[in-house]
């Protein structure tokens, strides 16, 4: 569409260039007549309008054909006019239009935050790295399990064996399925890590199936939250991990992780998300949620929820097609 619109306008300044020189003109008339069959009578009247309409332009004839002048100020006039209402109409719609316009409708205050900035989602993560990451927190968990952990916190449920029983490496980690409502205030979070602390962020899981949350709630360890009683199901809630040397880091029990988490825990809750590691039954350090004033979690409400959500992701679909 973009390549259209500029050779639009390029036909159009040749066109313009070409109505107000008088040498184009008289050369593009002689060569069009060459091929025009002389003998025809239509094509005298239309040759003489022409070479009325070209003398119109000469600075010589402004007296004498005054009359003729005003087409071609009205012409060109036309022909910008045309050329704004082409581009206003033509323009593709941007991620950043769609998700401001709904931001801006349905909620106010993370608008404001975001200053009309909207915020990109960054690349998914590799599934490799996450596989990595997994193998990596198994060692951690085999070989500090029996004195660190106690030591630091004996009610701790480690976050990476949580994860692992709940097939992390099967998790949606579609940034379009989350709410914009909870999504860019977690990216505003993703963005302070990284400029102020120097925390590279990645998202573990996002939108959450109520199979899936039903699924996990048969360990008491991982979840006691049921379908529809998790903000997974509604695209308001998220887990995080951080991401070091180009490797993935979901264990709690690195010291560099776990500094993130609290770090991640404060900027979290600076913008109005509540941080999983502050519950009391069960501390989840990656994750955050955003409990959006008078939610009912009912199955209509999160699909109503979601369907916000893929309705913007339609959107951008159909923008760039």
């Amino acid at each position: 569409m973009t390549i259209t619109i500029f050779t639009g306008f390029i036909i159009l300044a040749c066109s313009l260039a070409w109505l107000f020189s008088s040498d184009l003109r008289l050369k593009a008339q002689d060569f069009f007549f060459v091929l025009i069959l002389q003998s025809k009578k239509p094509f005298y009247s239309a040759r003489e309008f022409a070479q009325q309409f070209n003398d119109a332009a000469a600075p010589k004839q402004l007296q004498s054909y005054w009359h003729l002048q005003q087409w071609w100020i009205l012409v060109a006039g036309l022909s910008l006019f045309s050329s704004i209402l082409i581009f206003a109409f033509t323009r593709p719609v941007t991620p950043t239009k769609i998700e401001t316009d709904y931001l801006r409708s349905v909620d106010p205050q993370i608008y404001a935050l975001l200053d009309g900035q909207i915020l990109a989602p960054p690349p998914e993560v590799e599934q490799s790295l996450i596989e990595e990451a997994i193998i990596s927190a198994r060692h951690i968990e085999a070989s500090q399990f029996s004195v660190q952990a106690k030591t630091f916190n004996s009610n701790i449920e480690s976050l990476a064996t949580s994860h692992l029983h709940g097939d992390l490496v099967s998790a949606d980690r579609k940034w379009h399925k989350m709410n914009p409502r909870y999504k860019q205030r977690l990216l505003m979070v993703f963005k302070i890590m990284q400029q102020r602390y120097g925390y590279e962020m990645v998202l573990l899981e996002g939108y959450r199936s109520p199979e899936r949350q039903n699924a996990l709630a048969g360990n008491s360890h991982i979840t006691r939250a049921k379908g529809f009683q998790s903000y997974h199901q509604f695209g308001l809630a998220a887990d995080i991990a951080f991401k070091r040397n180009g490797k993935v880091v979901i264990s709690e029990r690195d010291p560099w992780a776990m500094q993130g988490y609290r770090l991640y825990g404060t900027v979290a809750e600076s913008v109005g998300l509540t941080w999983g590691g502050r519950w009391t039954s069960i501390q989840d350090y990656g994750h955050s949620e955003y409990r959006m004033p008078g939610l009912k979690k009912t199955a209509a409400m999160a699909e109503q929820l979601t369907a916000d959500s893929q309705l913007l992701a339609n959107h951008l679909h159909d923008a760039f097609e």
